[in-house]
């Protein structure tokens, strides 16, 4: 039976494209509901499939950019052939403001910053912490992240409520960026934040109980935009990417991202444990990064396999096919990345760089056993020639031959990232699952689907109905049977 926790009205979300169609927020947060499956839903293993996305709660002020949407999580889990369905908006201390005003209060990232509202997050400490971006599973716990530096709150995975915030400022820490990473060899928790005033960027590691026990300062030459890291067995890598805000119109707190193509891309390398002033940088070609695939050491080497934009500007085209008030915004989230790979010799300080391959793909998940040790398969989604952001479909790219299987979504089904699910005892990377939510515009309901991860383009295994939309997200996990 479907118990709504929450049942709203309908808000007025005007005509912005990431607030209506596939975008259009849920109103509703549904546990348990009645279930349709289409399908044999496998036995042989269990998890949760859990995904965080924006999901705007309260007429927004101003231009409302996709990135400023409320922080729902999406969970699936698998039991025993059984599946369970529930959703959740994350109770950041923001959202619980706006609650108790029924109102938006912070402004968005298109707007202009507000320096007399008393609580602020983000790098420059103006936006809303909305932690709608990224989920990572940590102790057992699952830790939901905002994509320009806030607090890192704690979430039950099964029943999705939030729990409150790691602790980390007790310490000496200020913030984490969206893409802290859980080395699942020993249960570490690697993070770092970045701001506009020194120290620009900072690093550290928590234990398995969630204690900060590394924490220290990364010395860069100004305010920097960096989206996500990697690490090895021994290494953690930062980055230092050559598009950033305008640092004169910084001055006059105007925050205008603009991209340097004269200035090189620079990698620093640090062992895991090791004070800021160690860190080893490598330059490479100009680029901006946000998503990471892999690293792991091989001999002298760090390998590392990136999604990356080579001009992460829009270009002259898009610009000029994307007009209308929210023009700036559309072709801004347009992203041409694809599969690249560094190579940082730490006894020459060469940096060695190829292409993968040029099709178009983002997203990349793999099997999160092999994190940090070397990994031969990846997941990455396809994106639509849409004006807003989809994803319809994916791709399984094997690094070793090169080889890459595609699947197609049917038209007006569009996926979400994917999460490799371990088969029992699995014996292999890619002997499992891979599981995502689908928005199907035809039928307006959301959908949970299982595909094989030794051969996605088979389609998927299973169908699992729910009864409301599931709009599209950012990032997701899988939380192992072992910790349920």
């Amino acid at each position: 039976m479907t118990t709504p926790e929450i049942l709203l009205d309908n808000v007025d979300f005007g005509e912005n494209p990431y607030l209506n169609d596939a975008h259009e927020p849920l109103r509703s947060e549904l546990d348990n509901p009645q279930i349709k499956i289409i399908g044999d839903v496998p036995k042989d293993f269990s998890g949760i499939y859990l995904r965080n996305g924006p999901n705007q709660r309260f007429k927004p002020l101003g231009m409302y950019h996709w990135f400023d949407g409320d922080g729902m999580i999406h969970a699936a889990e698998f039991r025993e052939g059984k599946v369970f369905y529930r959703n959740r908006w994350i109770r950041t201390k923001g959202l619980e403001c706006e609650i108790e005003k029924n109102q938006s209060i912070w402004p968005g990232l298109m707007g202009v910053p507000n320096r007399n509202l008393k609580d602020n997050w983000g790098s420059d400490l103006w936006l809303k912490d909305n932690s709608n971006t990224d989920i990572t599973i940590h102790g057992g716990k699952a830790i939901s992240t905002f994509y320009q530096c806030g607090d890192a709150y704690i979430v039950d995975p099964i029943n999705l409520e939030t729990e409150g915030t790691l602790n980390i400022k007790s310490s000496g820490a200020r913030q984490m960026s969206a893409h802290c990473m859980t080395d699942e060899n020993n249960g570490d928790l690697l993070f770092f934040d970045y701001s506009t005033k020194p120290p620009y960027m900072t690093y550290g590691v928590l234990d398995k109980e969630s204690k900060v026990i590394h924490h220290t300062q990364i010395d860069l030459p100004g305010a920097r935009l960096p989206h996500s890291m990697a690490f090895t067995r021994n290494y953690s890598i930062l980055m230092d990417l050559p598009m950033f805000w305008d640092p004169l119109l910084l001055e006059k707190d105007i925050h205008k991202v603009t991209f340097y193509p004269e200035i090189q891309s620079k990698f620093g390398i640090i062992k895991r444990m090791a004070s800021g002033d160690t860190v080893k940088w490598f330059e490479a070609d100009p680029c901006y990064i946000y998503h990471i695939i892999n690293a792991w050491e091989e001999g002298d080497e760090i390998v590392l396999d990136v999604c990356r934009m080579s001009t992460p500007v829009p270009k002259s085209d898009i610009r000029n096919k994307m007009s209308g008030p929210y023009g700036s915004m559309l072709a801004w989230l347009k992203l041409d990345a694809v599969y690249h790979r560094y190579r940082f010799n730490l006894v020459t300080g060469k940096t060695k760089e190829e292409s993968m391959n040029d099709v178009l793909s983002e997203f990349p998940t793999i099997n999160n056993k092999f994190l940090g040790i070397k990994s031969r398969y990846s997941y990455h989604v396809s994106l639509a020639d849409t004006d807003v952001i989809l994803f319809d479909g994916f791709l399984k790219i094997d690094s070793n031959t090169e080889n890459i299987q595609k699947y197609k979504f049917p038209d007006g089904t569009f996926g979400s990232e994917m999460q490799f699910a371990p088969r029992d005892n699995s014996k292999s990377e890619d002997d499992g699952y891979l599981i995502t939510f689908v928005t199907n515009l035809v039928t307006e309901k959301g959908e949970i689907q299982v595909f094989s991860a030794e051969d996605l383009s088979l389609g998927p295994i299973c169908k699992i109905i729910v009864p409301q939309q599931i709009p599209p997200g950012f990032h997701s996990s899988f939380v192992y049977s072992e910790y349920l």
